[in-house]
C-alpha cells in the first residue's frame, strides 16, 4: 500500500528467544543483514534452566564458553540428576566416566542456567553483531505459493527478505500454522508452575521429585540450583487436573504449594513467602516438513520437547545452527537446497519424536512404568536419551548417510519402546491396544 513502511534485510528472524537469538548470531557472523522481530518484552520468565550434556558446546558456538558461564555466575554445575520418589527411593544419574575417553570425549559435567541473565547477555551479543532488533509482532505472512515474499507486523510494518527463520515458539508456530504442516502430538496438554527460593547451600545437580501414583499419569517437581543462593522449584501436571482444581476455587499459588507439600524437602521453603508463581501451559508436538524454498522453522516452533528431558535448549541451539548453515550455503542461490531441507526436516522430526515418544511411553504414562517401577523406567529412558545426545553431538549427522543412519537408529529405539509397552500392557486383564 502507498505510504506503508517497508524494511529490507537478507534474513528476517521471527522470534527473539533462544533459537531466534542463536540463529541471528550465526547469520550475522556470516555477514548477512539480519532483522530479529520479537514482541515487546512482557517480563515473562523463560524456562529451560537444567541443561543437558550437549548444551555447553552449543552455547560455546555462539560465544558463551563453559568457563565464562561459570565465572560470570550465569551458570552452576550440574554434575548429576537425582530422582526422588515419595516412598523414599533416591536414584542418582550421572554420565558414565568412560565417555570422557576417546572417541567421545564428553565433558562429564553440564550446567544449570539463570535464564534471565543468560538471555539478557545473548541479546547484548546479538545487538553487538549489528542485528536489527525490532520489538513488534508478526501478524500475517505474504507468500507466492510456498515462497514467503514478506511478513507484516502489528504496527503496520512490512518486512521483506530473501530468507525467513521462524523461531516464534511452540505457542505460536507461525509458519507451521500458515502452511498447515502435519504434526505428531504427544501426551495431554500440561501446565508448569514455578517460583524461586533462597537457600543456603544448593546441590550441584538437578533433583526431580515424583509420587508416580499407580494407574495415574505422572506429575513431577523440579529443583534446579541456578545460582549459589537461588533454586528454581516448579511442578508439571496435566492441564485437566489443574483445570479441575481451579474450578474448585484454588489459585495457581494454592495448587503450586499443594504439590510441593507432598515432599518434606519443601517444608522449610514453603515456610517462607516465595516470589511470584509463574505459570505456562504447553503441548508437546513435532511438525513435519519444517522448511520451504526460502524459510526454515527452528526451536519450539518446529518441535517442542517435554521439559523433563532437559533437551529444549539443546534442540533450539542445534536447529539454529543447522538452519543458519543451510541459509549461508544458499546465499547466492534463489532457494534453499531441496535435499538439505529434507535432511534438516527429518532430523528435527525424528529427534523430537524420539524424546517425546520415549518419555511418554516409559515414564509419563502408567502401564509400562507401573510394571517396571519409576526408577527402572527412568533408567531405561535416561540411558537411551543420553546415548543419543552423545552420538548426535560427536558425529554431527548433517549429510545424507549420517542423517539416514541416525534417524534409523532413533526409529529402532522408538519401536523397542512401543514393543515393550505393548508386551507389558497385554499382560493386564482387559488390556486393549490404543
Amino acid at each position: 500500500m502507498p505510504g506503508e513502511p517497508s524494511f529490507t534485510a537478507d534474513v528476517t528472524v521471527i522470534g527473539g528467544g533462544m533459537a531466534g537469538m542463536a540463529a541471528s548470531m550465526h547469520l550475522a557472523k556470516a555477514g548477512l543483514r539480519v532483522t530479529c522481530m520479537e514482541p515487546e518484552s512482557s517480563g515473562r520468565q523463560p524456562v529451560g534452566e537444567s541443561l543437558d550434556w550437549a548444551t555447553p558446546d552449543l552455547l560455546g558456538a555462539v560465544g558463551f564458553s563453559r568457563d565464562y558461564l561459570l565465572t560470570s555466575h550465569i551458570s552452576t554445575y550440574k554434575r548429576h540428576v537425582t530422582l526422588q520418589t515419595s516412598d523414599g527411593t533416591s536414584v542418582e544419574y550421572a554420565v558414565s566416566p568412560w565417555l570422557a575417553d576417546a572417541p567421545y570425549r564428553v565433558e562429564l559435567n553440564t550446567l544449570h542456567a539463570d535464564r534471565l541473565t543468560l538471555d539478557r547477555e545473548l541479546r547484548e551479543r546479538v545487538a553487538s553483531l549489528g542485528v536489527n532488533a525490532v520489538q513488534d509482532r508478526v501478524v500475517s505472512v505474504e507468500r507466492d505459493g510456498r515462497r514467503i515474499t514478506a511478513v507484516r507486523s502489528a504496527s503496520g510494518g512490512r518486512y521483506l527478505s530473501r530468507w525467513y527463520v521462524d523461531a516464534s515458539g511452540g505457542g505460536t508456530s507461525l509458519l507451521a500454522r500458515e502452511f498447515r504442516l502435519p504434526f505428531h502430538q504427544y501426551g495431554p496438554r500440561k501446565v508448569a508452575m514455578w517460583s524461586y527460593f533462597t537457600v543456603g547451600t544448593p546441590s550441584e545437580g538437578t533433583t526431580i521429585y515424583s509420587e508416580a501414583t499407580p494407574g495415574k499419569y505422572l506429575e513431577w517437581i523440579w529443583e534446579i540450583p541456578i545460582s549459589a543462593s537461588t533454586v528454581s522449584v516448579g511442578c508439571v501436571a496435566p492441564g485437566e487436573s489443574v483445570k479441575r482444581e481451579r474450578a474448585q476455587g484454588l489459585t495457581v499459588e494454592d495448587i503450586f504449594r499443594r504439590q510441593l507439600a507432598k515432599f518434606p524437602r519443601f517444608e522449610p521453603l514453603l515456610a517462607e513467602t516465595p516470589g511470584a508463581v509463574h505459570v505456562t501451559s504447553f503441548q508437546c508436538r513435532s511438525y513435519k516438513g519444517v522448511t520451504g524454498p526460502n524459510w526454515m522453522i527452528v526451536g519450539e516452533a518446529a518441535s517442542l520437547v517435554d521439559p523433563v528431558t532437559s533437551n529444549g535448549v539443546s534442540a533450539a541451539l542445534r536447529h539454529a545452527e543447522d538452519a543458519s548453515m543451510l541459509i549461508v550455503a544458499a546465499r547466492n542461490r534463489g532457494a534453499l537446497s531441496r535435499w538439505g531441507r529434507g535432511l534438516y526436516s527429518l532430523r528435527v522430526l525424528q529427534m523430537g519424536r524420539f524424546f517425546n515418544s520415549g518419555i511418554e511411553k516409559l515414564v509419563y504414562d502408567w502401564p509400562l512404568r507401573d510394571r517396571l517401577g519409576l526408577a527402572r523406567a527412568a533408567d531405561i529412558y535416561t540411558a537411551a536419551a543420553w546415548s543419543i545426545n552423545t552420538l548426535y553431538s560427536r558425529f554431527r549427522p548433517r549429510r545424507t548417510v549420517g542423517t539416514l543412519a541416525f534417524t534409523s537408529l532413533l526409529s529402532l529405539l522408538r519401536m523397542c519402546a512401543w514393543v515393550m509397552r505393548r508386551m507389558q500392557g497385554s499382560m493386564r486383564p482387559g488390556y486393549q491396544e490404543d
